[in-house]
């Protein structure tokens, strides 16, 4: 008898992401699948309350989760991210939910057969943007078709599950070669979804799927695409901030934090990038600076770009990606010059150094000011050091005439 499917139609794609190093790798439950068939990817997560399931739930899946949970009685979650597979293995897994009293998290898309395990959950939570997805069970039939099964017991599962059955009969009701994706306040309304969570609230899932260096290079490059240059040109920058990230996601660190650490430690390697530059590179530097300063909307992303050196936050305040194609080509003119001479230790900049120092932070009105008056006056020294920090003035003063 064939095996009856719920499976998503291609949702697994979004793009995504998080320093103590030395942690050990999530434990991972053994396959049971065929060797031809990607077994379902179960992990443990940090400190042994969250478990991670990721992939379709082929045969075994749902007997692996149970060692696992068996393994680990402190588990109080189950991270969902899958775009279906059999409706036995969905139900068995909604069972062990209900049987030990879990909370069930949806970080991105949990589809078909992935919902009768989510909303067996004690409390069934999504973020804003997560993405659960209704049709029909099916059977496979000849050449790819699907043939519509009678839907009885999934409709009975979720209704069990204290669902609204003007709901049930939608989901159900959508063709088996669709999918039904309700937005959050229908979720809610429905019963399906308990609460709305925040990307800060939960530890981090983006690398559920592959927390290998290459897959958190991967999500790195995704949340900030302005360091593909470094792929090529200083490999190990990439390689070091995709590590520290996958150091974060393994010991729980929430998605939030995971962006703001990869944002920080990016803004920090495109700075030392600068370091050593040509000066009419960094005279168009401080144009797009000033400029993002310009747009940037409130006091406090000004301050980010003009004082923190935000470079990031720079390209990124200039409409229609404008900024970012301006900083992209002015990092591709930095690396086509020499590397620069600077310890590996990030350049602050001269201005976030000083409010430091003497407890003040100066406005946005300020700070245009200063950086509008160094480029009237062609003053590349002291706009190095209000980006790039004293770091920059040593480079320079070192390149004496005459010297290598």
């Amino acid at each position: 008898m064939l095996a009856v499917v719920l499976a998503g139609l291609g949702l697994a794609d979004r793009a995504g992401i998080p320093a103590l190093a030395g942690l050990p790798r999530p434990a991972e439950a053994p396959p049971d699948t065929a060797p031809d068939e990607p077994p379902t990817r179960i992990t443990l997560g940090p400190g042994g309350r969250d478990v991670r399931l990721w992939g379709d739930l082929n045969d075994g899946a749902a007997a692996r989760l149970r060692r696992v949970l068996d393994a680990n009685p402190g588990v109080v979650r189950l991270h969902l991210t899958s775009d279906g597979g059999l409706v036995d293995e969905g139900a068995a897994i909604g069972e062990l939910v209900a049987e030990r009293g879990l909370v069930t998290y949806v970080p991105d898309y949990c589809v078909s057969a992935c919902t009768l395990a989510f909303v067996r959950g004690r409390e069934r939570l999504i973020v804003e943007d997560s993405r659960l997805g209704f049709h029909a069970p099916y059977e496979p039939g000849a050449f790819g078709s699907m043939v519509q099964v009678d839907s009885t017991e999934e409709r009975g599962r979720y209704l069990a599950a204290g669902l609204e059955p003007d709901f049930v009969d939608q989901a159900l009701g959508t063709p088996s070669r669709d999918i039904w994706i309700p937005d959050a306040a229908r979720l809610r309304a429905a019963g399906v979804v308990t609460r709305v969570v925040g990307p800060g609230d939960l530890p981090d899932s983006t690398l559920d799927d592959d927390d290998s260096l290459a897959g958190a290079r991967a999500a790195v490059l995704r949340a900030v695409d302005l360091l593909a240059p470094f792929a090529a040109q200083r490999p190990g920058v990439l390689d070091g901030i995709a590590a520290r990230y996958r150091d974060a996601y393994r010991q729980g660190r929430s998605e939030s934090e995971g962006l703001d650490l990869i944002r920080a430690e990016a803004a920090g390697a495109i700075r030392t990038a600068f370091l050593g530059t040509d000066d009419a590179t960094m005279a168009d530097l401080g144009r797009l600076v000033l400029d993002a300063m310009a747009a940037s909307g409130s006091e406090e992303a000004c301050r980010a770009v003009g004082r923190d050196g935000d470079l990031v936050a720079a390209a990124e305040a200039l409409p229609d990606r404008r900024g970012l194609g301006r900083l992209g080509g002015l990092l591709d003119r930095a690396f086509a010059g020499p590397a620069p001479l600077a310890a590996r230790a990030r350049p602050t900049p001269l201005l976030a150094a000083a409010s430091t120092l003497h407890g003040h932070a100066p406005g946005c009105a300020a700070l245009r000011h200063r950086f509008a008056g160094m480029l009237a006056r062609g003053d590349t020294l002291r706009l190095r050091e209000a980006l790039l920090g004293r770091t920059a003035r040593r480079l320079e003063a070192s390149a004496l005439p005459g010297e290598p």
